[in-house]
């Protein structure tokens, strides 16, 4: 287990990992007093500050980039990946392919399905931009 932990690509999924599981818990109650829309938006900046802190205090720990500039690009990168999730969140979740049976699902698994889509834009983000 410690030699996976070594390598820099299994901590960059860990912590994305645990960010986009926050992301997807926090807007469960969140969407108890707010638009679907807005708790998917606010859960996607908690665990937009959730992701940077991982990123950085446990994957890339020996940028030499000036922390400004970290965080700038990180916002950057964040604010396209998070778009991305929520306008896929929201397509998935009010479609028609939804059986009536299993339209009480459709926001939950939309919303999974949306931080997914917003994963692979935040990784190649990261990548080539953030914390090169």
């Amino acid at each position: 287990m410690i030699m996976l932990l070594r390598d820099e690509r299994v901590r960059f999924l860990l912590a994305g990992g645990s960010a986009a599981l926050l992301n997807w818990i926090v807007r469960f109650p969140l969407s108890m007093f707010m638009t679907y829309a807005a708790a998917v938006t606010a859960a996607t900046a908690i665990g937009m500050v959730a992701g940077f802190i991982l990123y950085r205090s446990l994957v890339f720990q020996g940028s030499t980039r000036p922390l400004w500039l970290q965080i700038r690009d990180f916002i950057g990168v964040n604010i396209v990946a998070g778009v991305v999730t929520v306008l896929a969140a929201l397509v998935l979740s009010s479609g028609p392919w939804w059986p009536e049976a299993y339209r009480h699902y459709a926001p939950g698994a939309s919303h999974m399905a949306g931080i997914g889509i917003g994963a692979v834009v935040n990784f190649f983000g990261h990548k080539l931009f953030t914390f090169r």
